[in-house]
């Protein structure tokens, strides 16, 4: 049977958990499952067997850790070999007759992608490869890409698949009590990325259970116009007699996923703690029910990392500063490589309240292809605003667009039709919302009908690509009216039709009217104010003109856009620091609640390592090398972090915050050592991922901070077993040690590693973190504190060595 078919009309059973139930049989702390697929062969299928007679619809073979960074290419595929076989043993084996499907297994690497880690993107790409090609050669039926924490690696391995076969592919993510990924993602920023890349279901998995996950369950379904899939943990752990359990019942679990089904889940299973009696009880609960058709939702909408921007009744606002186009500074700066200078200049536009940022970076004197994907990476790293990947050259389009974390905009096509046939596929391909200039192979058309005309031909070649018109957005070309006294009409009556008739969003370049003509802001903050009139649904502008903004907070304001007309408000009272002009705000990215910042502050808040170093060594020439840690870099990172903590910034902004930090701290560094003061160490602190877990995101996200705090460090790695964290303790008597684990097989090893510590180094306090633990549970392995994330190892470690 047809999974795809399958899927359109039926409730899809998806398996439970597979650790724990290898654990229950002998699986040993440090051991990897997947190579049970091939020293217990039997014990694996019996365990696929198990779900397949209890209902299970897809069971997933044993290899959610099968990647080339564990394990060497023939025994990779030796590997994915046996487990696909196991899995279709026991497909035949199965007493049951319904439609049954095998899933290779796909899990994180356990690496954050540069730039917040140190593996390279098409590294993360080679390697998900590598699983997905043996996965196809031994006949899996479909890719479950599932529990991914991070947004970059999600594209990476959904990437990989997309480019190595066209089985069906489910994608799931593992949210936090927060409703968002680790790096930030919300559920509707995700769904953006992945529905655009092609994903066939989308969903939640892991990290809690199915109360715990509702909301983001519900933020799934509200946005998806593909099948949601949940597989849930069995409630939250607890540990009974030195093992792991989970606090809800199979009938309680059954009760609440089928709760979820009646909302529109199309897919459901278990994970962490979930047995065959689980799958058996939700199979029976949800038997014979009839799932509401799948709707398009028809959302046009882009999305970075984190945020999502959706283009409804609100206009959007895109911020054209960084654009090459009659800016002679910025067009110096591209060609020095002065990339402080162009992520300054997007700061600067999202403190003034843009939703999106252009980039464009196509002048003769650089690489465009090498340099426009190394802005966007850049620019990423430093806002979580989507960008629009502004580029004639599609060489450096999908050099952009492959990199770039989220759903862009991306401009342009048009309707010539080689460049259609250039543009669309990398459309379908990467995902994405791409505008369509009214033009083709006779010019831009001088009336409104004529535009139509080319938008009508750009949406039915669209179509023949699968791009459907939700995702294309038109510019109808805003000519400068010195030139031709109709031209702003046409554009306006162009965008009216395209608005009102083809169903369809639009965007122009506002500033294109006033080529020519003096004090060019009267001009264009009254086309502004025209289009927005007559549907426009976003606007390329500068946020640093007065004029503009008025007219943007005032049409919302008086089109009941704005509640209360609180926006509007804000901007008014701030209106003196809205009219500084574009040169003093190049000078520095304060804003008004920044004023009393120092410059290194602002640096390290921002992320832009650059400046902080130049800052720093300018700070050395009148500072003492101490004062500037404890007046400048710690103020600035404990804002960062109760930013962090409140949910207001995420950890990719947090990274970046400590990276600037770094890179001051090592020119404070060379400054102390050259003077025979090096004493700006606090305590030792020893860190360690568990014996058996290899993941070691949580792990190098604490060292960095707490290195940042001024925390003497000594990282053991991954795997570590407890002999050698206790050995560690006792031979640097360090009085903190932190223990990461990811999996639920290998808390054992964690509770080990604190009991061995508390009877051999009882001056040790033992920090603990990680997704599969929370406050109870650590507390019943006996560790003496919990961190939630690691800003709060951070701020525990500070109480515990009186710093707070």
């Amino acid at each position: 049977m047809n999974l795809r078919e399958f899927l359109k009309n039926n409730i899809v059973h998806l398996d439970g958990g597979m650790g724990t139930l290898l654990q229950a049989k002998g699986l040993l702390p440090g051991e990897h499952p997947e190579m049970w697929n091939i020293t217990h062969p039997k014990t694996v299928k019996d365990i696929h067997l198990a779900y397949f007679n209890a209902g299970a619809n897809v069971v997933c073979a044993n290899t959610f850790g099968a990647n080339s960074l564990k394990f060497s290419e023939s025994e990779l595929d030796n590997i994915i070999k046996y487990a696909i076989k196991n899995a279709r043993d026991a497909e035949r084996e199965c007493i049951y007759n319904q439609p049954k499907f095998i899933a290779l297994d796909i899990g994180s690497l356990g690496k954050l992608l540069k730039p917040l880690g140190d593996l390279d993107f098409e590294d993360a790409v080679s390697i998900f490869k590598k699983t997905v090609i043996s996965g196809v050669k031994y006949g899996a039926d479909l890719i479950f890409i599932e529990t991914m924490n991070d947004s970059y690696e999600t594209k990476a391995a959904l990437l990989a698949v997309k480019e190595t076969c066209d089985l069906p592919v489910f994608v799931s993510n593992a949210y936090g009590e927060n409703g968002k990924l680790m790096t930030g993602a919300s559920p509707k920023a995700m769904v953006a990325l992945l529905e655009g890349m092609g994903a066939d279901a989308i969903g939640a998995n892991c990290s809690l259970g199915p109360k715990q996950l509702q909301n983001v369950v519900d933020e799934l379904l509200c946005y998806a116009s593909v099948p949601v899939l949940l597989k849930p943990n069995a409630g939250l752990p607890v540990c009974v007699d030195r093992e792991t359990h989970f606090d809800i019942t199979a009938d309680e679990f059954a009760a609440e996923v089928f709760e979820s089904v009646k909302k529109g889940v199309r897919l459901c299973g278990g994970c962490c703690g979930t047995t065959p009696e689980y799958i058996k009880k939700l199979t029976e609960k949800t038997a014979g029910f009839i799932p509401s058709p799948i709707e398009d939702k028809n959302i046009t909408c882009v999305s970075s990392y984190a945020d999502c921007v959706e283009f409804k009744d609100l206009p959007i606002l895109i911020g054209e500063r960084i654009n090459p186009t009659g800016k002679k500074v910025l067009k110096q700066a591209l060609i020095d490589n002065n990339i402080a200078y162009i992520l300054k200049e997007g700061i600067s536009q999202q403190e003034k309240g843009v939703h999106i940022l252009d980039v464009n970076v196509g002048i003769p004197d650089i690489n465009e292809s090498e340099v426009l994907p190394n802005i966007v990476c850049e620019l990423q790293g430093v806002t979580s605003l989507p960008l629009q990947i502004d580029t004639s050259d599609p060489v450096a389009m999908e050099k952009a667009l492959r990199v770039y974390n989220g759903k862009a905009m991306i401009n342009s096509v048009n309707g010539k039709e080689d460049n259609m046939k250039a543009i669309f596929p990398l459309v379908k391909k990467y995902g994405g919302l791409v505008v369509a200039l009214t033009l083709d192979e006779n010019g831009i058309p001088e009336t409104s009908e004529g535009r139509v005309k080319i938008a009508k031909k750009i949406l039915k070649t669209a179509k023949s690509y699968g791009i459907e018109k939700k995702n294309i957005i038109f510019d109808t070309l805003a000519m400068t009216i010195s030139a031709d006294k109709n031209a702003a009409k046409e554009t306006l009556d162009a965008l009216h039709t395209v608005k009102t008739q083809l169903g369809c969003h639009t965007s122009l370049g506002i500033s294109n009217v006033s080529f020519g003509l003096p004090s060019r802001d009267i001009i264009n903050s009254t086309f502004f104010a025209l289009a927005l009139s007559k549907g426009l649904s976003g606007a390329i502008m500068n946020p640093h003109s007065a004029q503009m903004m008025k007219t943007y907070y005032s049409f919302c304001a008086l089109n009941g856009l704005d509640n209360n007309c609180e926006k509007y408000i804000e901007f008014a009272s701030n209106y003196e620091d809205t009219v500084k002009t574009t040169d003093s705000i190049k000078k520095s990215t304060c804003n008004t609640a920044e004023s009393c910042n120092s410059p290194l502050q602002i640096a390290i808040k921002k992320g832009i390592k650059a400046n902080a170093k130049i800052l720093t060594q300018e700070l050395l020439n009148e500072t003492e090398p101490l004062n500037i840690v404890n007046e400048h870099i710690i103020p600035a990172l404990n804002e960062v972090g109760k930013g962090f903590e409140e949910n207001k910034i995420f950890l990719p902004q947090l990274l970046m915050s400590a990276e600037a930090s770094k890179c001051a701290f090592e020119i404070i560094k060379s400054a102390t050592e050259r003077s025979g003061n090096t004493n700006v160490k606090k305590c030792k602190f020893v860190i360690a991922t568990v014996k058996g877990d290899i993941h070691d995101i949580g792990k190098n996200i604490v060292k960095l901070l707490l290195e940042n705090y001024g925390y003497d460090v000594i990282d053991l790695g991954r795997d570590v077993p407890p002999e050698t964290v206790c050995e560690t303790v006792l031979k640097e008597r360090s009085p903190l040690a932190g223990l990461s684990a990811l999996m639920t097989t290998t808390v054992g090893a964690m509770e080990e590693t604190i009991a061995l510590i508390h009877e051999k180094a009882p001056f040790c306090k033992v920090i603990v973190g990680g997704a599969v633990l929370n406050k109870d549970y650590a507390k019943q392995i006996n560790a003496d504190f919990y961190a939630r994330d690691a800003m709060d190892t951070v701020r525990i470690a500070e109480k515990l060595t009186g710093d707070s």
